[in-house]
């Protein structure tokens, strides 16, 4: 390489998105920034769900940017999957795959919680899900909605995901070890590998 010719590192585009969705149930916009430094400005409705979305933020060093007005009147759950929805559209616009690791995993306590997350940025959808929440309700969220969130985000960001809650008697112990391992997990399958930063993480040269 000539001396006076760019690094990969200096020719790869920012890697940062905004998305709008609108239905006649929300109106969500969400912006991303994958190389940030875990700032999170949010207005859902839904303080628990903000407090989970600032995990994400925090631990993967992801700037995410979400506001999001819903048919809260009638339950949180068009809210909460079109998030989801959303965030995933604006990974999937925001991720060059060249030269990523793809693949991660990351194993999170909290006191006595404990959750692994497996991620592939794989270009196919697929959730596998074990969780058992101790109790259904955090405050006066529903947690059963955590599973529409990763769904909704696994079908429009295109990975393949695993998450599976290993211990926990708090369910709010057991949603938060959830999300900072998936914030954990989005972090280092999205660095750049230098030994193959130019290269696709794929025998297909594609994903």
């Amino acid at each position: 390489m000539s001396e006076l010719s760019p690094s990969a590192d200096a020719i790869r585009s920012p890697r940062q998105a905004s998305v709008e969705r609108n239905t006649k149930e929300t109106q969500i916009s969400v912006t991303v920034n994958l190389d940030g430094t875990g700032k999170l400005d949010v207005e859902t409705g839904l303080p628990f769900l903000d407090h989970m979305l600032d995990q994400i933020a925090r631990h993967g060093l992801i700037d995410i940017k979400v506001r999001a007005v819903g048919d809260l009147a009638i339950d949180a759950h068009h809210t909460v999957e079109d998030i989801g929805i959303t965030l995933g559209q604006a990974f999937n616009k925001a991720l060059d795959k060249t030269g990523i690791r793809r693949y991660a995993h990351a194993y999170v306590p909290l006191d006595e919680a404990l959750s692994r997350v497996v991620i592939d940025f794989s270009g196919r959808p697929g959730l596998d899900y074990h969780v058992q929440f101790v109790k259904g309700t955090v405050g006066n969220f529903d947690v059963d909605l955590f599973h529409e969130f990763f769904q909704g985000f696994v079908n429009h960001a295109l990975v393949t995901l695993h998450i599976d809650n290993l211990r926990g008697k708090n369910s709010h112990h057991q949603v938060e070890t959830i999300f900072k391992a998936f914030g954990r997990a989005l972090r280092f399958a999205m660095e750049i590998d230098p030994r193959s930063s130019t290269t696709i993480p794929s025998t297909k040269g594609v994903l």
